[in-house]
């Protein structure tokens, strides 16, 4: 049967090992960002040189992802998922072990190989083995992780860079996926390969077909217009509160813990309306009610710190809440014998929209000579211009419950 799902045992324990899997490698992902005030000062870097430095790890996950989109279906799910985290363990390690910036460089890089691989791998398991009435609230468990790296992962990541180095956030994550690797062997059921995809003797025709889906190519353009409106604005948060708003780099921690503890329970409701409503509307909503914090948070000025968490919590939550429905859609679109192709070609779009926008928002992004950021603000009007154009793509992305 084309939408068959593979049957689970233990439906709460696959959830919350993709969940462990995602928070580890957006944890890897995300701890860059707050960091960027220390790298800046310790590396020297510009806010060009730190975009680069964001971006390296999503072109990398791109073109990994698009190498991956070759294979991935001919191989049990379960398999290529724990092979993938225990290389991006390793690569992880090395980051906290690079000498200087250049192989910090390269470190990233290689674990954006393997990072971005393993996201679009734990979506094409939810889209393999939950049935589509709790997908939903599925990928509201799964992006729930993000919400706590952000309430546990960051802060704690943040709390050790300041009392040791900026080495030690990347050690832990190492560490932490060496043990959700050894839940993920019992926690993951064997997903074998789906027939039609052992039938493709030339390795780019299961690629070839997912291009021909005229409606893939609409998800893609959804899902890389949702991510440019975001990443084009996240990266350069802290250093933008910390240079213009005046927030000391010791208070960081609270805007990822306050915004990370609300969109803990906010995920959960998202995902509850997502299903409730329809994905589409519920989108829709909460793009729209993401539109002001976006605006506030590019142009702030020196304000006390409570009226910073009011900002960012509103930013945190409605810009990770279009996450969810979007996801939810998405995954639905793919057909389901392509699900992990088009998952890898999704998560390259993904990662080459984000890559892009946090490298041009940086070629646009100045400084005074007293350190303060410049024309942040016209990279929020920007971001809100393509978080509209993603609002209307997303009514022409078909799924068989969209309403």
């Amino acid at each position: 049967m084309p939408n068959q799902t593979i049957p689970v045992k233990n439906e709460a324990a696959l959830l919350y090992t993709l969940a462990g899997i995602q928070f580890t490698h957006i944890m890897d992902f995300m701890i860059v960002f707050p960091l960027g005030p220390m790298f800046r000062r310790v590396l020297e870097l510009s806010a060009t040189e730190f975009g680069w430095m964001v971006s390296i790890y999503s072109f990398a996950a791109a073109a990994s992802g698009l190498l991956a989109a070759t294979f991935i279906d001919r191989y049990d799910r379960k398999r290529v998922v724990l092979t993938l985290y225990i290389l991006f363990a390793a690569a992880t390690l090395l980051c906290a072990l690079a000498p200087n910036f250049w192989l910090l460089m390269a470190a990233r890089g290689l674990a954006g190989v393997f990072g971005g691989i393993l996201g679009a791998m734990v979506q094409a398991f939810v889209g393999d083995c939950i049935p589509e009435q709790r997908r939903g609230r599925a990928m509201g468990v799964i992006m729930g992780a993000f919400s706590l790296s952000t309430i546990a992962g960051v802060p704690l990541g943040l709390w050790l860079a300041n009392h040791f180095s900026w080495r030690a956030p990347f050690i832990f994550v190492a560490l932490l996926s060496a043990v959700i690797f050894t839940l993920g062997i019992r926690a993951l059921p064997n997903v074998p390969p789906h027939a039609n995809s052992r039938d493709h003797k030339n390795i780019f025709a299961p690629m070839v077909g997912v291009l021909r889906e005229p409606n893939h190519l609409r998800a893609f353009s959804f899902m890389c217009l949702m991510i440019m409106s975001s990443f084009s604005v996240i990266p350069f948060i802290t250093l933008y509160m910390t240079a213009n708003v005046k927030v000391v780099e010791t208070s960081l921690p609270y805007i990822y813990l306050v915004g990370g503890f609300a969109t803990f329970f906010s995920s959960r409701g998202i995902g509850w309306a997502a299903d409730k409503f329809g994905k589409i509307k519920t989108y829709r909503w909460v793009a729209l009610a993401a539109m002001l914090p976006l605006l506030l948070i590019t142009q702030l000025p020196p304000v006390s710190l409570a009226w910073v968490l009011v900002v960012t919590t509103l930013f945190f939550v409605f810009i990770s809440g279009r996450m969810i429905p979007g996801m939810a859609i998405v995954t639905s679109s793919a057909l389901p014998h392509l699900r992990g192709t088009f998952m890898s070609m999704n998560a390259s779009a993904m990662q080459m929209a984000s890559g892009l926008a946090s490298l041009l928002a940086g070629f646009i992004i100045g400084h005074t000579e007293s350190g303060e950021l410049t024309n942040y603000n016209y990279v929020g009007y920007a971001a809100m211009v393509i978080g509209l154009m993603a609002m209307w793509m997303i009514g022409r992305v078909k799924t068989h419950s969209a309403r």
